[in-house]
This record gives C-alpha cells, structure tokens and sequence, in this order.
C-alpha cells in the first residue's frame, strides 16, 4: 500500500515551518541596524560636540548660542535642523555686530532634551520664554524660520511684553494636505515609532537626505557653505529623528488653533521668503498672513527657496533691521 503521509503536511504546518527563521531573520536585521545606528549617532556626537552653553529650564536641559551685544535678536529654527542653521548661513556674523544674538537649540534638536509631552508651538513659546527670562531678557526681536515660525508667533502672542518685533521666514500659518506630514510623522507614533527611529529610520533617513535637502533649497542650488559646514549626520541622530517627526505629525493640526488668533498680533511684522519656495506654498501661507496681519510687511525673493537665510542672507538680515527700526521704543 502506498503511503501519502509524507505529501500531506497542512499548509499551517508548512507556515510554521518557515516563520520562526524569518521572525528571528528579522530581529536579527533590527539588532544590527540599532547597532549601526548607535554607532553613528556617538560618531556624529564626536565629530560635531556642543559649541554652546546648557541651562535647565522648567525641567529641560537646553542647549544655546549666544553671540555679539546690543539689543537682543532670538532665532528659532525650523524642523529637522539646529542652531548651527543660522550659523553656517553666515547671518549671525554679521548680526552680531549690533544685536545680542540668542540661538536656542529647540527641544531634541541638537543638544537639547525632548522630555515626552506634547511639544506645541504654544509648549515651545512658554519654555523660550522662562529661558529668555534667565537670561535677562525683558525685551527682544525675534525670528522664526520655516516651523520656528509658528514658536515665534505664539510667543509673541503669549507674551506680547517680551517680543518687540516678528520677523517670520519661509512660514507655514495655515492647515493644508501636506505629503511631508504623512510620509515623516510614523517615528512619532508611540512605541512603533521608538522601534523605527531606533533601527531602520536612521538608515533610510540617511539615504533620502540629500533629495530633501535638495528639495528645501530648490529651485537655488544648495549653497557649498551648507553642504560643507552643516552637521547633517546630528539630523539623523534618533533623538532628532523622533523631534522632527513629531513636529511633521503637529504641523497642521497646531495652525487650525493658532490660525484663530493671527489678527491679535498688533507689533510689527516683516514677512520673508522665497519667492518659489517648494515647501510652503508662498500665497497660502506667507501672502495670506500678510493680508491678515496689520502692521506687516511682506517680502518675496524672486527664484529663491524655502531656505531663505542661507540664499538670500542680506535680505533677511535687512528684514530683521527693519523690524528691530519699526519696534516701539524700548522701557526701562
């Protein structure tokens, strides 16, 4: 008699047959992509260690750098990048010839500490605030470049004493489908996304980032300055990767709550940016703040990008000029 056992294995035994190599395949993968990982985040940490100084504010340990004297100038920075940003644009050389220039790290981004909460504009503003108030600060213009923006403008609007004057650059103000949302929030999902930026975020973070860099200069090239002298391998820290991400996954729902409040702004405000900036569409964001905003000005750069301070530093250093020229008289 014929025996057909050995052809009638079920095809469940036949999963089973093969997903235990494939589940410890993959763990296996993820162990040694978290180890290259951590191994270029301690590189990137040798190569381009803290230039600034740290204070603890309201339980975050913060990162600054501080340049030149005179009337103090805050810059904040957008997503993914640091204060080295303004650095390597060249701006703050020249800045600080005449303006105390404060940079401060946001929270996980460079060497600031991201505590877990819900890291708002609004969250950022309350925490620029207590810093600026240990450092003496009563009064100050500020800019805010690209998501800094939005910090700017809650700032300003949560303590209108404070901020003299808005510069505001190459901003997002208004909710729109945005791609980028989608395609950089999944590291800020809770516990999916500590696995991803852990393992394999840093690895394809890696791969895409000279398209994305090519994108926020676009249509300009991308300055020899920046490519040579910006610390692109922090960005892909994760630290970084899960700020930046959740920045991506705030970014338009923050601006349905801010949106309401843009006609209270009554300082001066300069509006800066590229003219054919391909990140933030220039006549839904920057243009129609502008016709919100009373007291503002609007600037666009003619075949410029959205990073705006490295292509056209001159102009934005004009702007923050004219802003600190239109603010009120500084009180005692």
């Amino acid at each position: 008699m014929h025996d057909d056992s050995a052809h009638n294995v079920s095809p469940a035994r036949n999963r089973r047959g093969w997903l235990a190599p494939a589940l410890i395949g993959s763990a296996a993968a993820l162990g040694l992509t978290a180890l290259y990982s951590a191994a270029k985040a301690r590189e990137a940490e040798g190569r381009y260690p803290p230039i600034g100084r740290f204070m603890t504010v309201n339980g975050v340990r913060l990162h600054y750098i501080e340049r030149g004297q005179g009337e103090p100038l805050v810059l904040i920075h957008g997503n993914g990048t640091m204060a080295e940003d303004f650095l390597v644009s060249g701006i703050v050389d020249e800045l600080a010839k005449r303006y105390r220039v404060i940079i401060i790290d946001r929270p996980g981004y460079g060497y600031s500490e991201r505590p877990r909460a819900l890291w708002t504009p609004r969250a950022h503003a309350t925490l620029y605030q207590a810093a600026l108030n240990r450092l003496g600060v009563s009064q100050a213009v500020v800019l805010g470049h690209s998501w800094g923006s939005l910090v700017a403008v809650a700032l300003a609007l949560q303590a209108p004493q404070l901020v003299r004057s808005l510069v505001l650059a190459s901003g997002y103000y208004y909710p729109t489908l945005r791609a980028d949302v989608f395609l950089f929030s999944p590291p800020a999902i809770p516990v999916v996304g500590d696995v991803m930026r852990y393992t394999v975020s840093p690895v394809i973070s890696r791969l895409i980032l000279p398209s994305l860099i090519k994108a926020m200069f676009a249509p300009a090239e991308v300055p020899e300055r920046f490519d040579k002298l910006f610390p692109k391998a922090l960005m892909l820290r994760p630290s970084q990767l899960r700020a930046a991400a959740e920045d991506a996954a705030l970014m338009t729902p923050v601006t349905v709550e801010l949106q309401q409040h843009y006609r209270e702004l009554r300082l001066p405000v300069v509006i800066i940016t590229g003219a054919d900036d391909q990140i933030a569409d220039v006549g839904r964001q920057s243009e129609r703040l502008h016709s919100e905003v009373e007291n503002s000005e609007f600037v666009a750069v003619p075949g410029m990008g959205h990073m705006i301070h490295h292509l056209s530093p001159e102009q934005v250093i004009r702007a923050i000029d004219r802003a600190a020229e239109r603010s009120p008289t500084k009180t005692p």
